[in-house]
């Protein structure tokens, strides 16, 4: 694990952009070339960690809130996202983070990493699903 370069913003983007596509209850309301460049512009601003070689899963954290912004991984059951979820964890004593309360998989993910329920969110534009907050305190 490493943290993340320009060089690694198209993989990075791949990732989510599997996601989405293999996600049948998500709506895809950013082409490919959208997500790259979000996620272009939040490098600088955010401590972004990806893993494997080509990358498998990255997280993305804003280092001012302690929000995890994103965390995709190719594959699920290998380990990647707790691995990135555990680097995330360090050296902090608090996270939060929106999943798609839809995102039941995610949820349990999530519980069993610590995080606990904070109750619904809206979404914000141009997205639709509703969100749930989820909180982590050391």
């Amino acid at each position: 694990m490493r943290r993340a370069t320009e060089a690694d913003v198209p993989g990075c983007a791949a990732v989510v952009n599997g996601w989405i596509d293999a996600t049948g209850w998500f709506p895809r309301v950013h082409s490919h070339e959208e997500i790259e460049g979000f996620l272009r512009e939040a490098l600088p601003a955010r401590e972004i960690w990806v893993t494997g070689d080509p990358i498998e899963g990255y997280v993305s954290v804003d280092p001012e809130i302690g929000k995890v912004g994103a965390l995709y991984c190719a594959r699920s059951g290998a380990g990647l996202g707790k691995a990135l979820l555990d680097r995330a964890k360090e050296g902090r004593a608090r996270l939060f983070l929106h999943t798609h309360v839809t995102n039941l998989a995610a949820q349990r993910f999530y519980r069993r990493e610590g995080f606990r329920d904070a109750g619904e969110v809206d979404p914000e534009p141009p997205e639709t699903l509703r969100e749930l907050r989820m909180e982590w305190r050391r």
